[in-house]
């Protein structure tokens, strides 16, 4: 099992999580962040920490984000390790909330 961020990171990408990874799994895009499952050790310790619950175990990622698992997978191979927290964009606020989000996502 890994974990997996979903939808609810999409134009809020909150840093919370980032910051209590213990192996710098974590990976970020311009207004998302992904899990590299070769590196998650299924701790969980970044599932609290998601001010939007953006986090799951694979095994329960709702059943219309199914296609963030292979998302996850495939950004983590593009994008850098980043393991600091960091300032969300200036309007992250406005973005909590809001569903199916996935088409404003910038690879």
């Amino acid at each position: 099992m890994t974990y997996v961020v979903t939808d609810p990171c999409v134009r809020c990408r909150y840093t919370d999580c980032v910051e209590v990874c213990p192996v710098d799994c974590f990976h970020g895009g311009p207004n998302f962040l992904v899990i590299d499952p070769l590196e998650c050790i299924d701790c969980a310790v970044c599932v609290p920490e998601c001010p939007v619950d953006a986090i799951y175990p694979d095994d329960e990622v709702p059943a219309d984000q199914q296609d963030y698992i292979a998302l996850n997978e495939r950004l983590s191979r593009q994008w850098p390790v980043i393991n600091r927290r960091e300032d969300p964009p200036p309007d992250a606020g406005e973005w909590e909330g809001v569903s199916d989000k996935r088409r404003w996502l910038e690879e």
